[in-house]
């Protein structure tokens, strides 16, 4: 698989907000721990997962290391049956992360949004699904915020982000 450079300028069609960093936090993601490639996937050194470059919804284009189209919110179960048929990359093992999986990826340096913005390209400053479930309520799942990094729980019935992950071979 062919890597790509990762590219510090982001494409969006909405209104940028300036992703603010810290200097006195010690840096979570660092991008020399991921692996960008060309098929619409990023590869994680330390974890061994591969991620989608886009959210759920998004395409990749390896000329202009963009996203293009729109990210899609979903319930739930559709973001269940949707990793089924995802086919990015040519990989057919897509999941829905769960909240400890989705957790590693969190840049806690920066804020708005709280992850690493030159490797997870098309994030949105919004809630993205875990598949995991609550305890006390099953009717309501875990999400992260990528606008502060902080995790909730939300109705599966709730319509939320997503990115899909896979076990890297």
């Amino acid at each position: 698989m062919k890597a790509i450079l990762i590219s510090t300028l982001l494409f969006s069609s909405t209104a940028v907000v300036a992703q603010t960093c810290y200097d006195s936090i010690s840096e979570t993601t660092p991008s020399t721990r991921f692996t960008l490639n060309t098929d619409g996937t990023v590869s994680d050194s330390v974890t061994g997962l591969m991620w989608q470059t886009c959210s759920y919804g998004q395409s990749f284009d390896a000329d202009t290391v963009s996203c293009t189209n729109s990210a899609i919110k979903t319930t739930w179960q559709e973001a269940l049956r949707a990793s089924v048929n995802d086919r990015t990359g040519n990989y057919d093992d897509w999941q829905v992360p769960n909240i400890k999986e989705l957790a590693s990826i969190l840049e806690h340096q920066c804020v708005t949004p709280s992850i690493n913005e030159e490797v997870f390209i098309g994030s949105q400053n919004d809630n993205y699904w875990t598949n995991t479930s609550a305890v006390a309520d099953p009717s309501f799942a875990w999400v992260y915020t990528f606008d502060r990094g902080l995790n909730s729980l939300h109705a599966k019935a709730s319509n939320v982000y997503l990115r899909f992950v896979r076990y890297e071979e």
